[in-house]
């Protein structure tokens, strides 16, 4: 374990809230802040960490700092869930060279996840989710990724980072991707030959239109996700104004509903939000979108706290069906309502309702079938 306060800058709250405080019912007073002492993060649920580092996109005037811009919304938010223990570590000191800072993060994640801590970065260009794979990588450990961006970052021609990083995680050895899933692509902005890489892959892509169209349908992907990262370039620029990318892409609400699931998830252990600019943000409309964003992670991870074990088949209703002359069964939690399907190795995995139903219809369900491809 290392001693993160290398690595790691304080909170300037009093910058933050221009010396006014926060009353009781906010955020800022319901965490734990690294302002002169870096807090105890033993029983921490979830920890917060900031990252500045925006060379990989090209950026290298950053006038002001992205994550203190969403802390500055967030703390000022209502905290409802006081079951979820929550600590800000402050923000990661950019290194000297864009790899000195992918070195940083990758240290400071192995040493958060190694301590089984649900990691939130805020801030830093896209590629930054290189380094937070890093730090998998580093503790040997194997994971099903997920992005939602509206491209799919495999430009290799692209000088910057942020365009190409996906290559070298999804390619470079080792190589400890297990899964990878895409979320809210646009296919204007992609080459079709790209799509068909990643389907020979077995990888899963969902496009924009049909993940608005089926937002229920995304949760099972969250679930199973370890590392997520969401480019804000996925949501529309008239709901986040420093989302630059495009006119279209997910509503702010839709944006909340993809971070309420992931924090339903028992999996997910780190999810950076990347691409936040400030000086490109408009009465700091996307700061604050981020902010409810993480607002609503919050909430997921307090629902996955009341959530059942499995095993516990008590706090579940089973059903049994037979599809194309294969038995299986699904489970439905009685807590939250989400379902899982068993496959032919007896493994349970995260479906939906839409599975079932499909099932009993003697339809083989897709997310059946490119689990079975995937062996």
């Amino acid at each position: 374990m290392y001693d993160l306060h290398d690595f790691l800058e304080p909170v300037l709250v009093s910058a933050l809230n221009g010396d006014n405080g926060y009353n009781d019912g906010q955020f800022a007073k319901n965490i734990a802040i690294y302002e002169t002492e870096i807090p105890d993060i033993t029983h921490a649920d979830i920890v917060l960490v900031g990252v500045t580092e925006s060379r990989g996109a090209g950026v290298f005037d950053t006038i002001e700092s992205a994550p203190d811009a969403i802390r500055k919304q967030l703390y000022q938010l209502h905290f409802w869930h006081p079951e979820v223990s929550i600590t800000d570590i402050g923000n990661i000191k950019t290194g000297a060279s864009l790899n000195d800072s992918y070195a940083a993060v990758k240290t400071v994640l192995a040493s958060l996840l190694r301590m089984n801590k649900t990691v939130v970065i805020l801030g830093g260009s896209h590629d930054i989710t290189l380094a937070q794979y890093f730090a998998y990588v580093e503790l040997q450990k194997v994971v099903e990724a997920t992005c939602i961006d509206a491209n799919i970052n495999l430009r290799g021609e692209s000088p910057e980072r942020s365009e190409n990083f996906l290559m070298e995680m999804l390619t470079g050895e080792p190589n400890l991707v297990k899964h990878y899933n895409h979320i809210g692509f646009q296919s204007y902005f992609v080459h079709p030959r790209m799509l068909e890489t990643m389907d020979k892959l077995r990888f899963d892509c969902f496009r924009l239109g049909m993940a608005k169209e089926n937002m229920e349908e995304m949760e099972p992907v969250l679930r199973n996700t370890n590392l997520l990262s969401f480019d804000i370039s996925a949501i529309k620029y008239g709901d986040s104004p420093a989302s630059q990318q495009s006119p279209n892409g997910f509503t702010g609400e839709e944006a909340c509903m993809l971070t309420r699931y992931a924090g339903m998830s028992t999996h997910l252990s780190s999810f950076g939000i990347y691409g936040y600019l400030p000086q490109q943000d408009i009465n700091d409309l996307t700061a604050k979108q981020i902010a409810q964003m993480l607002w609503y992670f919050i909430d997921g991870k307090n629902r996955a706290k009341q959530e059942a074990a499995i095993e516990d088949r008590g706090n579940f209703n089973e059903y049994h069906c037979t599809f194309t002359e294969v038995e299986t069964v699904f489970l439905q939690s009685k807590k939250t309502g989400r379902w899982w399907m068993q496959l032919p190795n007896k493994k349970f995995i995260a479906s939906s309702y839409k599975d079932y139903t499909m099932a009993s219809h003697n339809d083989i369900p897709e997310r059946w079938l490119r689990a079975q491809e995937r062996g």
